[in-house]
């Protein structure tokens, strides 16, 4: 860990490695699989584009996601949990449960917002609300490029 020294306990330990609110929420948008920065971005709105790549930095350091860097242009960049990210998912039950016991759940609030619940949610898992899942709409082609011409032209 890179953060200040702390006293040896593990819980202050690991409070520490989570930092605040966005790793949870971004552990939990990677449970479902690898993402892209804009995916991201758009699942953790309204978290600005600096500090979601502060914390992807920090969790890389912490070895708690891999970032996976395709190249090309425009850049491809995905990110996915490690084996010890992955360890978080039993924290993310947990306070799940408690926001539920807690009467703070407001899925039917993110449903109305986003347009869907979060991979995360008991309701996503429910099958009988996919029926209510919004259809999924198939981009349209891209538009097809010219071949690359290296001929040279002389006027």
């Amino acid at each position: 860990m890179r953060r200040r020294k702390i006293d040896g306990c593990p819980i202050a330990a690991a409070l520490q490695l989570i930092g605040d609110k966005w790793t949870m929420l971004v552990v939990r948008d990677l449970c479902a699989g690898p993402k892209r920065t804009t995916e991201l971005l758009e699942d953790l709105h309204p978290i600005s584009s600096r500090t979601l790549m502060g914390r992807l930095r920090e969790m890389e350091q912490d070895e708690l996601i891999l970032r996976n860097n395709y190249g090309g242009l425009p850049r491809r960049v995905e990110y996915e949990l490690t084996e010890r990210g992955r360890r978080l998912i039993p924290l993310l039950d947990a306070l799940m449960k408690t926001g539920q016991a807690l009467d703070c759940n407001q899925c039917e609030d993110r449903r109305e917002s986003a347009g869907y619940y979060c991979d995360f949610c008991p309701h996503s898992r429910d099958r009988t609300m996919i029926d209510d899942a919004p259809q999924q709409v198939e981009p349209p082609p891209a538009p097809m490029r010219r071949p690359k011409d290296d001929s040279i032209v002389l006027l």
